[in-house]
């Protein structure tokens, strides 16, 4: 059971590494050591604080650097999925799963728009973990929604357990190259199934499939915490990054516009001290 689970590597859940650090916390912070591709492709940053006229790609090497001298690990592996256990939370990444008192939402906004009959059947054949739902359709038909070339790996992973995949890409130049894989650029319009889900629509097409896997690198807030409050794709917080669950804090670009810098750091900071706030009162 660790004090703190951190999830996203950005600006917010740097900040908020760095401040659990600096207050001796066990905590696990889930991550890349790309940090954040918004950070990396920008052209040149104006207006942060102590970097004048600094590339994307020089701020990520100073945020690297302090992050390494602190000796502060980032887990670079995907949580799939958090949920409330009454008291703690556990955040299920891929066959594992880690349990923390409290939590910190920091993985950004997902720029996928939700398809349309997806959280109705989530659960009821609709996925976002190969490894941990896969072998349920060893030997079936699955569509496969993929937005990051980067989660190609999880796509050979389901082609080669699946009889028949349907892989939609919002991306040209696509890696898959199996005989038992359809593929097709473009973004679904529907999830079709009643109380589970039968197939999908992708460029103007409707493929049966027993189950639907959505692979992206960044999952809508209430779907990655069931129950967790949202309003136009933005975690709800107070000015003390409060969700409405006990425990559970949220920083950065996920909580609302601006999405700048300066503001998702201070964000970030906030909500490390009002999960200590928190763990102090579990304490009494």
């Amino acid at each position: 059971m660790y004090d703190l689970l951190i999830i996203g590597s950005g600006p917010a859940g740097i900040s908020a590494a760095l401040s659990a650090k600096a207050r001796n916390l066990d905590f696990l912070w889930f991550g890349s050591r790309v940090l954040s591709p918004k950070i990396a492709k920008a052209e040149r940053v104006m207006n942060y604080p102590g970097l004048p006229s600094v590339t994307g790609s020089e701020m990520c090497d100073v945020f690297l650097r302090q992050i390494d001298g602190l000796g502060i690990e980032i887990r670079e592996e995907r949580v799939n999925s958090i949920y409330d256990m009454g008291g703690y939370y556990t955040a299920v990444v891929n066959d594992k799963m880690y349990d923390g008192r409290t939590v910190i939402l920091a993985a950004g906004v997902s720029n996928s728009r939700e398809i349309p009959g997806e959280s109705r059947l989530l659960g009821k054949g609709v996925s976002y973990c190969a490894t941990c739902d896969g072998e349920l359709y060893r030997g079936k038909r699955i569509a496969v929604v993929c937005t990051d070339p980067g989660l190609e790996e999880e796509i050979e992973f389901l082609a080669g357990l699946a009889a028949k995949v349907f892989l939609c890409t919002s991306y040209k130049d696509c890696g898959i190259r199996r005989d038992n894989v359809r593929h097709t650029v473009g973004y679904p319009t529907e999830i079709l199934g009643e109380d589970h889900a039968t197939g999908i629509t992708c460029s103007g097409e409707t493929v049966a499939a027993d189950g639907i896997f959505c692979l992206r690198s960044c999952v809508a807030p209430a779907a990655l915490l069931p129950g967790l409050k949202a309003e136009g794709g933005h975690i709800q917080a107070d000015r003390q990054q409060r969700t409405n669950l006990p425990g559970c804090f949220a920083a950065g670009d996920c909580t609302g516009r601006p999405y700048q810098y300066a503001k998702a750091v201070g964000e970030g900071n906030v909500a490390l001290h009002s999960a200590l706030e928190y763990l102090k009162k579990l304490e009494v």
